[in-house]
């Protein structure tokens, strides 16, 4: 007995960190998010049995009141079939919502009772407090329920076809529904901002006449929520058993599918939902960085001459410089052509400039909202046919003010002049490389954060146009410099197969670009 109270006495004495309860306390949230989407879902399963038995009954109703008299004994008996259906489904669901309420409320309890354990400042106390919470954590039933519905809210195999001639009404069964189809994630692709579906049936049915494909975007992962804010879009009268969706903008982190079949007569189940990754980088060009000769709007920068207008304001922004914020690029519109050196007076609108001036003299730039830390990313610029000069690349966020792309060791561009004299080079710490390619319509930027590589491509061939490798030393910006005409930005791309099989057959470099990466950073 003594041996045993030692070890009780060790154990008391064992320390919790704070860090450890923090994610205890994050995982019990996150269960207690989970359980009250999924009593969402319940009561709407729930919801859905009432309103659709109610309507299967009421289509009962007008069949049988027109053959009232050869079918009477039949409709008793299909009423109470439909009624059983319904007290067993209402019976299951009400159950599950009673043990989802009965461990969502003792798991807020001890998320309250875990939350107010963080104040406790005595040790002891505290690591006692945080062995219990993890004890019980351990044993809550949060974490042993199946957050599936037993039963769905479709009462479509109960409906009945009373076109048959008279004499066989004495046999009369309910309608054959297709089974739910079965969406295997495995099967499906996610690539070139197109995500193709595919699907299968359990059992053949050459019955089944078309499918109907659903789906929507989501922020969140797992089963569709009841509460989100997207709607589903309905795809109908699909003959085979795959879909491909094209020239999707993945401006969520995911999307939601369901497929059900239909046969003549009646639409099957939906599948079990499933939810495919779509996460792409988004990012939107930042009004507040920008220069006051440019104008961003929506998804695009365009050269306003008008806009550096009232230059004593200027200092009265000199607070705010260097600030990053958000905002996009996508409208076109013309403007007068004066020499990049000859800086119009004219008088900006405060909604739409502020007090801001991230960048000033000739550097006619402006960033992207988004800092880019990790991973492959790809977006594409398109240049005005009237645009006389830009550039297209990254920066880290030190870029000065009076820094033009590419004539700093912090930024790398390519840069297209039309002024003048046409030239196309790329462009890294005050170096020129001059390249022997046509300026495509489109230009592909592909930024490979932990491989150190940002390359720039024909957007519709995917030819590489040229290739920087270097080491970034922290994060880098989305970087455009125009003047006299204007710039439209796209992302939410996934990077191209193409671009993914080029990078791989050339290592993620070329040898042109060597000239221009012999710096140190």
């Amino acid at each position: 007995m003594e041996h045993k109270g030692v070890g009780v006495g060790r154990r008391d004495k064992e320390h919790i960190p704070e860090e450890a309860l923090q994610r205890i306390i994050s995982t019990l949230a996150n269960k207690n998010d989970e359980i009250q989407n999924f009593i969402d879902t319940l009561n709407q399963t729930l919801k859905g049995v009432q309103e659709n038995s109610s309507n299967i009954l009421s289509e009962l109703d007008e069949e049988f009141d027109s053959l009232y008299s050869i079918l009477d004994e039949v409709k008793e008996s299909m009423i109470n079939s439909i009624k059983q259906e319904q007290a067993r489904k209402s019976q299951e669901l009400q159950s599950q919502l009673s043990q989802c309420n009965n461990a969502l409320e003792n798991s807020e309890e001890l998320l309250e009772f875990a939350t107010r354990s963080l104040d406790i400042k005595e040790p002891e106390e505290f690591s006692k407090a945080a062995r219990q919470i993890k004890d019980r954590v351990t044993m809550a039933s949060a974490f042993r329920l199946s957050l599936k519905p037993k039963v769905s809210d479709n009462m479509t195999h109960l409906m009945v076809d009373f076109s048959q001639e008279r004499q066989m009404l004495q046999t009369l069964k309910f309608l054959p529904v297709p089974k739910a189809p079965e969406i295997d994630p495995v099967d499906c692709l996610v690539a070139d901002n197109s995500i193709t579906v595919a699907w299968r049936m359990p059992e053949e049915d050459n019955k089944i006449d078309h499918f109907i494909l659903e789906h929507r975007k989501t922020n969140f992962d797992g089963l569709p929520r009841v509460k989100d804010e997207r709607c589903w879009e309905v795809i109908d009268n699909i003959k085979g058993t795959e879909y491909t969706l094209s020239g999707l903008k993945f401006d969520s982190k995911y999307m939601n599918f369901r497929v059900r079949a239909c046969n003549k007569a009646v639409a099957g189940e939906y599948s079990d939902p499933v939810t495919l990754e779509t996460k792409a980088l988004n990012f939107s060009l930042d009004n507040s960085s920008s220069h006051l000769n440019l104008r961003v709007e929506d998804s695009c920068v365009e050269w306003d001459p008008t806009g550096g207008k009232g230059q004593e304001n200027k200092m009265k922004g000199k607070e705010n410089k260097g600030s990053v914020h958000v905002t996009s690029l996508k409208k076109h519109t013309r403007s007068g052509t004066p020499s990049p050196k000859r800086t119009s007076i004219g008088s900006r609108p405060p909604a739409v400039r502020g007090s801001r001036d991230r960048f000033t003299g000739e550097s006619y730039t402006v960033l992207g909202d988004t800092a880019i830390e990790s991973g492959q990313h790809y977006w594409e610029v398109k240049a005005q046919k009237d645009c006389k000069s830009y550039s297209v690349g990254v920066a880290y966020k030190t870029l000065g003010k009076f820094d033009q792309l590419g004539k700093t060791n912090t930024s790398w561009c390519i840069h297209v002049n039309n002024w003048l004299q046409n030239t196309f080079a790329a462009k890294h710490n005050n170096k020129v490389k001059a390249l022997d390619a046509t300026v495509p319509e489109r230009i592909g930027v592909f930024c490979d954060f932990d491989g150190g590589q940002l390359s720039f491509y024909d957007a519709s061939s995917k030819q590489l146009l040229y290739s920087f490798k270097m080491k970034f030393t922290q994060p880098v910006l989305p970087g455009f410099m125009v003047w006299c005409g204007g710039l439209s930005l796209n992302t939410g791309m996934q990077v191209p197969s193409a671009v993914r099989t080029l990078q791989k057959s050339e290592n993620g470099m070329t040898g042109s670009a060597s000239s221009l990466n012999n710096v140190t950073q």
